[in-house]
């Protein structure tokens, strides 16, 4: 689930792109875009991605402050909520973040690292790193855990 509209362009294409190697695909749910001051932006589009958002679903938020595992760690992670066998929903706001009601709901904060990315970049970004969690569960060789950190 992310705010704002993909467009067609290089962000667009690096998810179709990596989201397609994905099994299964991510299903992706746009929320709209809100108005007005920041506060009050970060709290309609919150408002939205909580109302989305079924019952049940283990919500993972794309956050700055959260962890920040390595490949090795992310392939970890993933094999957690898949045990967990409920559904996965990841969270990613828009220019001004996720609502601290958000935050709250979400059972898990993940973050791509410390620097800030562009929201419709993220999507991308995340779509390679949860295949490439795949193929090191699989044994694939995509990921190459040899070379030096």
């Amino acid at each position: 689930m992310a705010v704002g509209r993909g467009r067609q362009g290089p962000e667009a294409a690096l998810f179709a792109h990596h989201n397609a190697r994905l099994r299964p695909p991510l299903t992706l749910r746009e929320i709209a875009e809100g108005t007005g001051s920041p506060a009050e932006i970060r709290r309609r589009e919150g408002e939205a991605i909580l109302a989305a958002l079924p019952a049940g679903t283990l919500a993972v938020a794309l956050d700055l402050g959260g962890e920040a595992p390595d490949s090795e760690g992310l392939a970890a992670l993933t094999a957690r909520w898949e045990a967990a066998a409920r559904p996965l929903a990841f969270l990613i706001g828009g220019a001004e973040g996720l609502d601290p009601a958000v935050l709250a709901r979400a059972e898990h904060r993940l973050s791509l690292g410390r620097l800030t990315w562009p929201h419709l970049l993220v999507r991308g970004l995340l779509a390679e790193a949860l295949f490439r969690a795949q193929c090191i569960r699989a044994n694939h060789p995509y990921h190459r855990a040899w070379r030096p950190g």
